[in-house]
C-alpha cells in the first residue's frame, strides 16, 4: 500500500517573528507572529492605536525592530532601508496620499517604472524616448482606469483619482508583496467599492497585506485578517470565524462586525 502525498508546504511571502518594537520606555508591538502566504490577500485590522501603522513601518523599512525578525521570500529584512526592501520586491502606499502633484498623472507611473525597467540616472537621456517606459506606464493608467486623465496634473485629480494613482505607482515596480495603508479612507461607498474592485484587479497573482477600518472592505477582500490589539495579535482567521470571534468583538467596544461587513 503507497503512503499518502506529503501536502504540498505554501512558503511565506511574508513572515513575521517575535517581532517587537520600542519607542523609549514604550513597547507598540509585543511579540508579533504572522505568516502570509504567496497569493493571500491578508487584512491587519484593530481599534485605533493598536499599533497597526507602527507594525506597517517595521514591514517597509522605515523603523527597525527593536527584537525579532521579518523576512521576505525567507530572507531577513533587518538593516535594511525602505528602498532596498522596494528592490526586494515589496512595496507600500500610505495612508495620507504621496503623489507628485505638479507632474501629470503619466509622468508620475513612468517614474514608478524606470529603475524597475533598468533605468538609473542619466543627463542624456529624454524621457520621451524611452519607448518601453512610456509603454509600460500606459499599461498601469489603462490597468488603474486613469488612460484619460494621462495628461492631467496629479494635484487637480479627485480625491478616489488620487488614491488610485497611488495604487498605481505603488504596483508600477512590479512588486510580489504589496502594502496598503487604509487604501479606502475618507472615500464614499461608491468610491470605496469602486476601489475595492481597482485592488483586487492589481492584486491576482499578488501577495496583498493592508490596514482597512471599513469593514465592508475587509470582509469583501481578505482571505484572512489579523486582529492587533495593544500591539499584540489576538486572533488570525478567516472572515467567517473573525465575525463571530468573541475576543475581537470585546476589543472593538461592542462594535458588531457582522454590521460592518453587510
Amino acid at each position: 500500500m503507497n503512503a499518502p502525498a506529503p501536502m504540498p508546504v505554501i512558503a511565506a511571502a511574508l513572515e513575521l517573528r517575535a517581532v517587537r518594537k520600542s519607542f523609549g520606555v514604550t513597547e507598540i508591538i509585543r511579540g508579533v507572529d504572522l505568516a502570509i502566504t504567496k497569493g493571500e490577500r491578508h487584512a491587519v485590522i484593530g481599534p485605533n492605536g493598536a499599533g497597526k501603522s507602527t507594525l506597517f513601518n517595521l514591514i517597509s523599512g522605515r523603523f527597525g525592530v527593536s527584537t525579532g525578525a521579518i523576512l521576505l521570500n525567507g530572507g531577513d529584512l533587518a538593516g535594511l532601508k525602505p528602498f532596498e526592501i522596494n528592490r526586494k520586491g515589496l512595496a507600500r502606499s500610505f495612508q495620507i496620499t504621496n503623489i507628485f502633484a505638479n507632474l501629470s498623472v503619466f509622468e508620475n507611473i513612468r517614474c514608478a517604472v524606470l529603475y524597475p525597467l533598468g533605468y538609473k540616472y542619466s543627463f542624456w537621456k529624454a524621457l520621451s524616448t524611452l519607448k518601453d517606459a512610456n509603454l509600460r506606464a500606459d499599461e498601469i493608467l489603462e490597468l488603474i482606469g486613469l488612460k484619460k486623465r494621462r495628461d492631467v496634473k496629479a494635484g487637480l485629480l479627485t480625491y478616489a483619482e488620487q488614491r488610485a494613482l497611488e495604487i498605481g505607482i505603488t504596483i508600477a515596480g512590479g512588486a510580489e508583496v504589496i502594502l496598503l495603508d487604509e487604501p479606502t479612507a475618507g472615500m464614499s461607498r461608491s468610491e470605496s467599492d469602486q476601489a475595492v474592485e481597482l485592488i483586487r484587479k492589481v492584486t491576482v497573482g499578488k501577495t496583498l497585506v493592508m490596514v482597512e477600518h471599513d469593514m465592508s472592505v475587509v470582509f469583501s477582500l481578505a482571505d484572512r485578517i489579523s486582529v492587533l490589539v495593544y500591539g499584540e495579535v489576538i486572533a488570525t482567521d478567516v472572515p467567517e470565524k473573525i465575525r463571530g470571534n468573541a475576543a475581537v468583538q470585546e476589543a472593538y467596544l461592542g462594535t458588531s462586525l457582522a454590521e460592518g461587513a453587510h
